[in-house]
């Protein structure tokens, strides 16, 4: 009986994964705005009255951006400028966190900015009220996905390629 030959050493396997790609975040920006901007006739229709904007659902998004900011602005700082590495856990935490917001951004950015397009043109006295609240929780979300998309990126790394 003949001995195997031993293996070649073969490198670990290495994925790669892509950066949130624009195909994604504007079909899902396309499906929020086509349901904000029929919310509004389908819950006036089905309920009596459409869905209220509230202040605190706009600062909510607002606070949600302030965060995600920081983490990115953090993370950035960490990986890209000073070439630290963070805990595997730890990057894998942000960039899923990242993913997640930068998705969900998107769709609650397009949602409210649809629902902000529903109530142009309509004569109701709190038409004026919901289209600025729409357009503030619009811009939080939009902050959202943009510092989401900002953390993603900083969260690349080499690969653990040595710098020259």
């Amino acid at each position: 009986m003949r001995d195997p030959e031993p293996e070649e050493e073969r490198p670990e396997p290495r994925g790669t994964l892509h950066p949130t790609s624009a195909g994604a975040l504007t079909t899902l920006a396309v499906v929020g705005l086509v349901a904000g901007w029929g919310l509004h006739p389908l819950m006036d229709r089905l309920v009596g009255r459409p869905p209220l904007v509230s202040w605190v659902q706009a600062l909510a998004l607002v606070l949600v951006a302030a965060i995600m900011s920081f983490v990115a602005w953090q993370t950035w700082q960490t990986v890209q400028v000073r070439g630290e590495r963070l805990e595997p856990h730890r990057s894998v935490n942000r960039l899923v966190l990242a993913r997640a917001c930068a998705l969900a951004g998107a769709l609650v950015t397009a949602g409210y900015v649809g629902y902000a397009i529903s109530w142009l043109g309509d004569e109701s006295a709190l038409a004026d009220r919901w289209i600025v609240r729409s357009v503030v929780a619009a811009l939080g979300a939009a902050g959202v996905m943009l510092a989401s998309l900002v953390l993603e990126r900083a969260c690349r790394t080499d690969g653990g390629r040595p710098r020259p």
